[in-house]
Order: structure tokens, then sequence, then C-alpha cells
């Protein structure tokens, strides 16, 4: 039987900057960091074995209740931007992402994030994690 490999605790996406993303002053908009960070708070669920998509069909919603960002040096247009996302913490009904964004060229820090998920039921009442994803994220069943 073939080994799997192991599910990383860090993932990374990368993100190109188009023009669209940026402002008169010639940087990133700041409120573009906070689609980045949902783009890869998506891939990093999507490689723990699940996408929103599945979740939703399976009636759970995981909504943002906090967000923070440090933002510290500006993105320009066509800079191609790496964004390291994983699970700080990961209790029964909640989920704390954090990220760092930095330019992939050389690594220099464009911000320090930090998004609290809590998860919902369909009807948006507070609910526990399925057993597997709270597994695939980390946590300890009954947390």
């Amino acid at each position: 039987m073939p080994s799997v490999p192991p599910v990383p605790a860090e993932t990374v996406t990368t993100h190109r900057v188009n023009y669209s993303e940026t402002d008169q002053m010639g940087v990133v908009y700041h409120a573009r960091h906070v689609v980045w960070l949902d783009i890869a708070r998506t891939e990093h669920l999507r490689v723990h074995g699940f996408s929103y998509k599945e979740l939703e069909e399976r009636g759970i919603r995981l909504v943002v209740t906090d967000l923070q960002v440090r933002y510290r040096n500006g993105a320009r247009y066509d800079d191609v931007i790496r964004i390291r996302c994983r699970v700080q913490d990961v209790g029964s009904r909640r989920v704390v992402f954090r990220y760092a964004l930095e330019l992939a060229e050389d690594g220099t820090p464009i911000a320090d994030a930090e998004t609290t998920l809590i998860s919902l039921d369909a009807t948006h009442r507070l609910t526990r994690l399925p057993a597997d994803v709270l597994a695939a994220l980390g946590g300890k069943a009954g947390a």
C-alpha cells in the first residue's frame, strides 16, 4: 500500500497583484488583503480534505467573527504575494487561522493577520464542527 504524504501544518498560496487591486498611490488597497486571506483559508481547508462547498452541503457554515490585520509594507501591481496560512487554535465550535503575507521574490513582509471563525448550522445557530473536520484541523473530539 503506497504511503500517503502528511498534510502540511502550513499551506502556501500565491497571488499576482492585479492592477485593479491598487489604489491611487500605486499600492494594494488595504481591503484586498482580506480577500487574499479568504483565498488562502479556502485552499488550506481543501488541502486538509474538505472545501467550503462540501461543508455547506453538510449544513455547516464557517463565519468570520474576528479579523486582525497588521500592515507592514505595501505591495504593488504585478508583485507576486505568498500567503502562508495555518490553524492557530481549534475548538469544537471555533477555528483561529494565522496568516503571513510576503513578497514571493524576497520574503519582504506585507502583512500579518488572524481570523476567528465559528461554526453555524444551516439555520445560523452555533453548532459543533463535525468530528472529521475537527480532526483534520488538528482539534480533539470533545474539545
